[in-house]
């Protein structure tokens, strides 16, 4: 805005720009609801209800200006708004004062151009309990953080460097102004806005120009206002002031958030960093628990936006890969001590051994306090960077007998030339007005070094209590008790973390975000590179924060220390260290480089890892122990997927890795081994001679053979008996020869199918049976022709019943069942294969039946005989004759049926080899049936009853 535009009344003005904070705000708290509807946390109770009072209390501003025209966020934001929009016209003199003060403490120095910075120095901070009805009220906060305090000299160091370079900034002095904000939210906001405001305590506005009418003490820059914001050591920090300062286009750089929500140039567009996106270390770290095959693993985090969208990309980085979380617990700052108690039970009952943590050190030091005191040592922890390359962690003894072995992602180390030298160079003399270094001698020489300086201490009113016992009386009290300084204490030849410059990393991030931007105002006072909006050059007292933004996008410029830099958004490249904490002889752990990561890349030198407790083994973290191999994991119901039992393969079936989750079947023609880990040749599995039940049936076989030809022995010898001649002894010795064939037949089915095997034995079974059956069917024809020719009239039919006729009919029968066998054996004959449809580590070799149409012929036929000789046997059964032989046949027929009539259902339903024990079995019985009804009653009247052979007895009635 010009000074001739038009301007709206002052109080429209202020009015417009309380609502656009309101709105920020209400993003803010909605994009926190949001996160806690998306993460399985709880928010801070506290943080939520203090940014809702705030966002609040901004929008009622408008309305209660009038009123409180005098408090403190009123004048910082009436002085930003009209530093940032070249001034308010006022229709009278107003006279604004600050309601509280700035920081109780200020590192300054002067410049022709001022930059803010924001630190965490101090991280103890007070409990606070808030009635949310009057002013919050905060104690101040203790415990110097010396890590941070470097991030503050990094930044001073940096500064003198750039005044001492003649080619960066000529003409331009550096200057800068930073203020510790003790890690609460409200404090560096309230910082933030005093710094881009310019810190004045009160000022009278005039018609035209606003002008300072204060000055601050020494070491403080008033009047002066920021263009640039070097801060927001925390990712929810970054979102509040880049929402709040987003309306202004101040540009921030921070060194420490990693929020990746912070890399959208939508919502935060005035936001740049030179610390890489918590995506890629969360990224990192879930690859390094793959890779070492941890399933089982417990994760702490920081209830804020750092810790909980960390925690967001590591689980969707091991989604699908095995990973499972046991536990996730969340501490918060405010409340460590009770936190870290509850995280280290937690930790203590869980039975996962590999614990990742998210946090700042100063709360991971907590938790380790808490496990040492309950000697839990054989955890492996993972780190992030935030607390990875901590020296007060590495130093105390209690957390190397917690956490040794830490495996961690660290930012980039690297060095600064001269910084060493600085830092040992610092001494309260030389520097009056530095309050943080005079804590830091304090604490460090454990003297008091008030004499050096007269430091000034501004109290908040709203920060502090109006009866509070930390006032600067009391500290002056505990500073009185320690002994005064002799002059000779110094960091020359001191061995502290403090001075040791060897691997820089936040440190660094804050050397660059100094450097990124001077080369961002040096672009802009230069006039170069200048974009088209921008119609004229800008001077060092009028530097507007939009331009100075537009130039930091397109900063890319060479540190001195010879690498490129430049930003891709908000972010630079990300490249990380991969670091190891290993013990020493000495006693402190040392911090081991065991590889990096370069943007998604991962380098891993797994062989200079020493893991919890030094030892070299890979530690351990499963639910459930790996399935070895043979078996397949079943996950448990209810449980994580890296819960599970271990089943053994079922027969068939193999696994041949660890941790398989399903089993492969074998191929048809191999099986598994009984370990179920490898598939084998199936073996071939015939009914042989060497086994029990081919040995049975081979003596049953020739047994009956034996018996038979016995029998035809007996036959032989007694030929001349009337019991031979009276039953057509031609036919009863072809029985008996038919009968010793089907018997022999038996032993062709037994043992390795062949070719010709499966052809002959068929054959022979076929042509054995029908010979035999045809002889009893040729036998009963000739009974029924024998007592038919009795009767009158019937004289004729003997003559076709002659021993020619007997002999010719067996024969034709025969001859039709070698017709038959020959057709089936010439066309489709039977052939050796192996039968894989049945499961187990053997597959049968068998004859298969490549034509079911031959084999049912011959077994056809044969039923058909048996069946046309057991109904004229039936019919004969009753003729008059002391020794009948239609008795005899009707009932060897009747067995001889029956056995093959159950012989089709078993020969069916039998498996493998059975099919040809069941065959066999058939033709045994049927023979042995046959047999015994016929000569059995015929040899016991020869042989022992031979009073019963004689003709008279076999033609009595």
């Amino acid at each position: 805005m010009t000074a001739s535009s038009p301007h709206p009344s002052p109080q429209l003005q202020w009015s417009i720009y309380c609502r656009q904070i309101c709105r920020s705000y209400e993003m803010h708290l909605n994009m926190d609801q949001n996160l806690k509807g998306k993460f399985p946390i709880s928010w801070d109770h506290e943080d939520l209800m203090l940014r809702a009072k705030t966002a609040a209390s901004m929008c009622w501003l408008p309305r209660l200006l009038a009123r409180w025209l005098s408090s403190a966020l009123s004048l910082l934001l009436l002085s930003a708004v009209g530093r940032q929009t070249g001034g308010l016209e006022w229709a009278q003199a107003m006279t604004c004062t600050r309601w509280s003060a700035l920081n109780n403490k200020v590192l300054s120095q002067d410049g022709d151009v001022i930059l803010g910075g924001l630190f965490n120095l101090y991280y103890i901070p007070s409990a606070v309990q808030q009635d949310f009805i009057k002013q919050p009220r905060y104690e101040p906060c203790t415990g110097l953080d010396l890590e941070t305090l470097k991030y503050l000299y990094a930044l001073a160091f940096a500064v003198d460097e750039i005044n001492r370079n003649s080619s960066l900034l000529p003409g331009v002095k550096l200057g800068y102004s930073i203020v510790d904000g003790c890690g609460r939210y409200p404090w560096a906001l309230q910082d933030a806005l005093s710094l881009v405001g310019g810190n004045t305590r009160s000022c009278s506005l005039t018609a035209t120009t606003p002008q300072s009418s204060s000055h601050g003490q020494p070491g403080d820059i008033s009047g002066k206002p920021v263009p640039l914001l070097i801060g927001a050591s925390s990712s929810t920090t970054g979102i509040i002031l880049s929402r709040t300062l987003g309306p202004l286009s101040i540009p921030i750089i921070s060194y420490l958030a990693t929020c990746p929500c912070l890399s959208d140039r939508l919502k935060f567009p005035n936001f740049f960093r030179t610390i890489p996106s918590d995506i890629y270390q969360a990224r990192a770290i879930a690859r390094l628990a793959i890779r070492f095959h941890w399933t089982w693993v417990g994760a702490v985090h920081e209830d804020t936006a750092y810790g909980q969208l960390a925690m967001q990309v590591f689980k969707e980085e091991i989604k699908g890969k095995g990973v499972c979380l046991d536990f996730v617990e969340t501490v918060d700052t405010e409340t460590i001590v009770r936190d870290a108690r509850r995280a280290a039970l937690t930790i203590q009952a869980s039975t996962a051994r590999v614990i990742l943590i998210f946090c700042w050190y100063t709360d991971a030091k907590k938790l380790f306090l808490e496990l040492n005191e309950r000697n839990v040592t054989d955890r492996q922890f993972l780190a992030s960077e935030a607390w990875s390359t901590s020296d007060d962690l590495l130093q105390d003894p209690a957390v190397s007998n917690v956490a040794s072995g830490v495996l961690g992602v660290a930012i980039q180390s690297s060095t600064i030339p001269g910084f060493e030298k600085y830092l040992r160079n610092l001494h309260p003399v030389r520097r009056p007005h530095d309050g943080f270094l005079r804590d830091f001698w304090e604490k460090v020489f454990g003297c008091s070094a008030g004499g050096a300086a007269s430091f000034v201490y501004y109290f908040s009113s709203h920060r502090v209590s109006n009866g509070s016992t930390s006032s600067p009386a009391k500290e002056s009290v505990q500073r009185a008790s320690l002994p005064p300084c002799s002059g000779t204490e110094s960091l020359e030849g001191l061995q502290h973390p403090f001075t040791d410059t060897s691997q820089l990393r936040v440190v660094y991030n804050v050397y660059l975000a100094v450097y990124a931007a001077a080369h961002a105002l040096h672009s802009l006072l230069s006039c170069s590179s200048r974009d088209r909006d921008i119609s004229s050059c800008s001077s060092p007292d009028h530097i507007n924060p939009k331009e100075l933004l537009q130039h930091l996008n397109q900063v890319n410029f060479t540190t001195p220390q010879g690498e490129m830099f430049y930003f891709q958004g908000a972010d630079t490249p990300a490249k990380y260290d991969l670091v190891n904490w290993q013990k020493t002889p000495e006693g402190p752990m040392k911090l081991v480089l065991i590889g990096h990561v370069d943007g998604f890349d991962l380098h891993l030198n797994q062989s200079a890892i020493q893991w919890s407790r030094g030892s070299n083994q890979v530690p351990v973290s499963v639910c459930s122990e790996s399935c070895p191999p043979g078996s397949r994991l079943a996950n448990r119901k209810g449980e994580p997927v890296c819960c599970f039992d271990c089943i053994q393969c079922a027969e068939g079936e193999i696994s041949n890795k660890i941790g398989s989750p399903h089993c492969d079947p074998c191929p048809s023609e191999f099986w598994s081994n009984a370990d179920r880990t490898a598939c084998v040749p199936r073996q071939l599995d015939f009914l042989s001679f060497n086994e029990t039940l081919g040995i049975t049936l081979t003596a049953a076989a020739v047994s009956g053979a034996t018996v038979t030809a016995a029998v035809f022995l007996v036959f032989v010898y007694y030929h001349q008996t009337p019991m031979v001649r009276a039953n057509n002894s031609e036919l009863s010795f072809l029985l008996l020869l038919s009968l010793k064939l089907c018997f022999l037949c038996s032993l062709l089915f037994i043992g390795r199918p062949s070719v010709w095997a499966c052809r002959f034995q068929q054959a022979a079974f076929g042509i054995s049976f029908v010979l035999c059956v045809s002889c009893l069917l040729v036998k009963t024809m000739v009974v029924l022709a024998v007592f038919r020719s009795a009767r009158p009239g019937a004289g004729s039919l003997i003559k076709w019943f002659g021993p020619r006729q007997q002999r010719g009919s067996v024969g034709l029968f025969t001859c039709i069942q070698v017709i038959i066998c020959a057709i089936w054996l010439s066309l489709s004959p039977p052939v050796p294969q192996q039968d894989f449809g049945i499961r187990g580590s053997k597959v049968t070799l068998r004859c298969a039946m490549a034509s079911v149409v031959g084999f049912s012929l011959v077994l056809g036929y044969i039923g058909l005989l048996a069946c046309s000789c057991l109904f004229l046997a039936f019919l004969a059964r009753k003729l008059p004759d002391n020794f009948n032989e239609a008795k005899l046949i009707t009932f060897s027929m009747l067995i001889f049926c029956a056995v093959w009539v159950a012989f089709v259902p078993a020969y069916i339903s039998s498996p493998g080899k059975y099919v040809v024990a069941v065959e066999i079995f058939a033709i045994l019985a049927s023979s042995y049936g046959l047999l015994l009804c016929i000569f059995a009653p015929k040899c016991f009247i020869i042989l022992l009853k031979p009073e019963k052979n004689t003709k008279k007895h076999m033609m009595a009635r």
